[in-house]
């Protein structure tokens, strides 16, 4: 890379302050691995600084040809569309300023290999001498409106159920899809397993990870007889940053590829068919930068809408946010209503 290069790594951002000082974490880790290449980070909504600082700070330092990554873990909503409405709009306001945009962390071998360790070390710290044929995994990922986000969830399941011997597995969403994770543990039990394990598949802390956790203490209570583990999320693992690394290099490589295969916005894919060729434009403008915690936000923003992303559809529709078709599946958000 030459000097005039530099790396911005995009969050989502959140309202939970120790998911934000992760993310920090993992951004000065990889400043410190892409020495002497200027490093900076961003957040789509809620924290400081926002994506657009972060790029600032980069054309402060010289940078003219930025190597954009999301630091994502699969290409929903947000990085297929609401990043590069960001991105491209910065570059459209600044002359002589290049912006390459990566992909996602997606399902890698170094993702399962610390998702393995995550589960592994939790596994180790319960001690005890049930087999795992007679333990059952439950993978949580975050869910979206995007069903080939979601279908990655699944993928990542049955990758870790088979490499590491589980007597069973089941996957289960945050919010946003279905089964949630009360729904889904309570389906789990059903099953007859001495031990169940919950792996929230997540980058980092925050208002998700705590809820997967409480629901999973609420159906540890009603079920005494199995007993619950809970794994840790992949944090700042060594194999993710290595991942981070090998997107980066891939947009210098010119080997950055987006699997658009089955992707709602380009194909008709079953039962999201009125989505296909919707315009590219970010929402987020309204949570940008507007801090941890719960105050100043006065609405719940569970991102039950869907979004567009970058490609050329030909067509012409007034963008909305489209409600997520299946909202009232007895299994999804619906199931949140009492709390």
């Amino acid at each position: 890379m030459s000097e005039t290069t530099g790396i911005m790594i995009c969050g989502h951002g959140s309202r939970d302050a120790g998911a934000v000082r992760e993310f920090e974490n993992v951004a000065k880790q990889m400043a410190a691995r892409l020495a002497p290449q200027a490093v900076e980070f961003g957040f789509l909504e809620f924290a400081t600084p926002i994506i657009r600082d972060g790029l600032d700070a980069l054309r402060a330092k010289g940078v003219t040809d930025v190597l954009a990554v999301p630091g994502m873990l699969f290409a929903a909503g947000h990085a297929k569309n609401d990043i590069p409405s960001v991105l491209n709009r910065y570059a459209a306001e600044h002359d002589g300023i290049s912006i390459r945009y990566g992909r996602e962390l997606a399902v890698d071998l170094k993702m399962l290999q610390a998702a393995r360790d995550r589960i592994g070390e939790a596994l180790a710290a319960a001690g005890g001498d049930v087999p795992l044929h007679d333990t059952l995994l439950v993978v949580v990922g975050r869910g979206a409106s995007d069903p080939d986000a979601n279908s990655n969830v699944a993928k990542v399941t049955r990758m870790l159920w088979e490499g590491m011997g589980f007597g069973w597995a089941e996957t289960a969403y945050s919010g946003v899809t279905f089964p949630l994770v009360e729904p889904g543990l309570e389906h789990a039990v059903r099953l007859g397993f001495r031990r169940i394990v919950v792996f929230p598949y997540f980058l980092f802390t925050g208002i998700l990870v705590n809820r997967i956790y409480d629901a999973t203490d609420r159906v540890a209570g009603r079920h005494p007889e199995i007993e619950f583990v809970k794994a840790s999320y992949l944090g700042d693992h060594p194999r993710v940053l290595d991942t981070l690394v090998e997107r980066i290099d891939e947009i210098e490589a010119g080997a950055n590829v987006m699997n658009c295969q089955m992707c709602k916005y380009r194909s008709q894919v079953i039962g999201f068919e009125d989505e296909v060729g919707l315009p590219q434009e970010s929402h987020h403008h309204h949570v940008e930068g507007i801090g941890t915690g719960t105050t100043g936000h006065a609405h719940d923003h569970h991102h039950q809408h869907d979004h567009a992303h970058g490609h050329d559809h030909g067509h012409a529709h007034d963008h909305g946010h489209h409600p997520y078709p299946h909202a009232d599946h007895p299994l999804g958000p619906v199931t949140l209503k009492s709390d």
